[in-house]
């Protein structure tokens, strides 16, 4: 762990590609740890929903680890002016990407783009403003997520935005 905060610490500055498929590559590595790091092992042990692994005093980058069950699912959303990297360790994770419309008489609703699978030691980067839905497809998984800042801040500001579902489509929340 300590190898990707101070790579990620030393590369850190305005988003680029570089600066994301750097942080890509440090995550991938991340999540091929070996299961006997003393970090990790207690990761595996505690399962929690969410940890907090490391927050930038200086950056403001956070890294968390989760840990969910079969059929945990995060409806769409963005996470603001924030990007983020999803990365597996174990289990596996289906996301669903989309585009925002509006349809003629101005409603807000979403267009399914893809979906696929991240399995262990895979990595996924959102930039601003990406919109994503997650679901545990395996019996559990353990995951990171890193944020460019942290997500709580981008909440309470209301920058983010997540989708709520009506009558089969999903469109900007209420």
């Amino acid at each position: 762990m300590q190898t990707f905060i101070e790579g990620t610490r030393l590369t850190w500055g305005t988003l680029t590609s570089e600066l994301v498929a750097d942080t890509r590559a440090r995550i991938e590595a991340l999540a091929r740890a070996p299961a006997t790091e003393e970090w990790l092992v207690a990761l595996q042990r505690d399962r929690p929903a969410a940890r907090e692994l490391y927050r930038d005093p200086a950056h403001g980058f956070v890294l968390l680890a989760h840990a969910e069950a079969f059929g945990t699912f995060w409806s769409p959303h963005d996470h603001g002016r924030s990007w983020v990297v999803y990365a597996v360790h174990e289990g596996e994770t289906e996301i669903a990407t989309y585009g925002r419309v509006q349809d003629p008489e101005g409603r807000v609703r979403l267009v399914r783009r893809e979906v696929y699978r991240l399995r262990p030691g895979e990595a996924r980067i959102f930039l601003p403003g990406d919109i994503h839905a997650v679901r545990c497809t395996s019996a559990s998984i353990l995951y990171y997520r890193f944020t460019s800042h942290d997500l709580k801040d981008q909440a309470e500001r209301q920058l983010m935005t997540r989708y709520v579902e009506r009558d089969g489509v999903w469109t900007a929340g209420a």
